[in-house]
């Protein structure tokens, strides 16, 4: 007999495979009335479809006291000139930030500037960003990705983390090879992400959801705070969270916690009055069909809430819900 946790595992699984149905996500794009609902659900988690939606939403966070990240959303890029589209977006993104001095970061996948195609455009688009960011005195971090695609992330990032001291990397705690992963980045002066890991990994991989992938991500924190690094804790685990207060984890130098925007704000809120400084991550872009399936299949019950925005538009306001 299978119980509830049971079938959110199962309803997770599901919409993680459905996400990464290219022909689903066509049918939905090519469908109004469709693509209308499910934007109305998005809405949620992202700010809107264009670059405005995401800088207004950020500086009403940042008006209320939180850092913000903000990222233009894509990835699995396999034309060119779509990767150079994504480098001008994301640079103007860098520049309008920089003009309004707010306390942020600009977040991107590596596979939306040219992964798919080729090492050296990757490395090349992230070079020319993480400058502009450095004249601009803005941060980039990279997000991390399917495990086929870790060791190339990680290579360029070192790489170019020794150039340019602003890039900060994702590590994905379920992952078996992250702890030596982390030892390995002793010498990169960049901050340190840490989150549990969103994709769908065999057990030769990645560790399954469980007290053992808890245990370990905080260890990982711990570990990446006492050699030095600056670390983000992205989590919106109540358990993970409380167990980093008591072992002192996020009053340590260098800590933070950062949480995704729409997810728990009244979690941040607390978390904010009770001194901890909160990072929400915010995300804007067309491409927000994949990230709404992450978010409900990270906790299917959000499935409920985006049921409710699609029948009713005007309760999509997440920043009100930020005190």
């Amino acid at each position: 007999m299978h119980d509830n946790k049971d079938w959110e595992q199962q309803a997770a699984d599901a919409l993680k495979s459905v996400a990464r149905r290219m022909d689903i996500k066509a049918y939905v794009e090519q469908s109004p009335l469709l693509y209308g609902l499910l934007k109305k659900a998005a809405l949620q988690y992202v700010t809107g479809e264009s670059r405005i939606d995401g800088l207004e939403a950020g500086q009403r966070l940042t008006a209320k006291g939180y850092a913000i990240s903000l990222e233009y959303i894509g990835e699995n890029t396999v034309n060119a000139e779509e990767c150079e589209a994504a480098v001008e977006e994301i640079t103007a993104l860098i520049d309008d930030l920089g003009q309004q001095g707010a306390s942020a970061r600009v977040s991107f996948d590596l596979s939306h500037i040219g992964l798919m195609l080729d090492t050296e455009l990757a490395y090349t688009n992230l070079a020319k960003l993480a400058a502009r960011a450095l004249e601009t005195e803005l941060e980039l971090f990279i997000s991390m990705a399917e495990s086929a695609k870790t060791e190339r992330i990680l290579e360029v990032y070192k790489r170019a983390a020794s150039r340019y001291p602003n890039i900060g990397i994702t590590l994905q705690a379920h992952l078996h090879r992250t702890p030596d992963d982390l030892a390995a980045l002793s010498a990169s002066p960049g901050r340190i992400r840490i989150v549990k890991g969103a994709y769908q990994e065999s057990g030769e991989v990645a560790i399954s959801r469980s007290e053992l992938l808890n245990e370990r991500y905080l260890q990982l924190v711990g570990k990446a705070l006492g050699d030095g690094h600056r670390v983000s804790v992205a989590t919106h685990d109540e358990h993970i969270i409380e167990e980093a207060i008591q072992r002192g984890l996020l009053t340590m130098r260098g800590a933070k916690l950062e949480m995704l925007y729409g997810i728990r704000p009244e979690l941040g809120s607390s978390l904010k009055s009770a001194g901890y400084p909160v990072q929400i991550y915010l995300t804007y872009g067309h491409e927000w069909y994949l990230y709404l399936c992450h978010r409900i299949a990270e906790y299917p019950p959000n499935l409920y809430r985006a049921v409710a925005n699609m029948a009713d538009p005007q309760r999509v306001d997440p920043v009100e819900a930020y005190d």
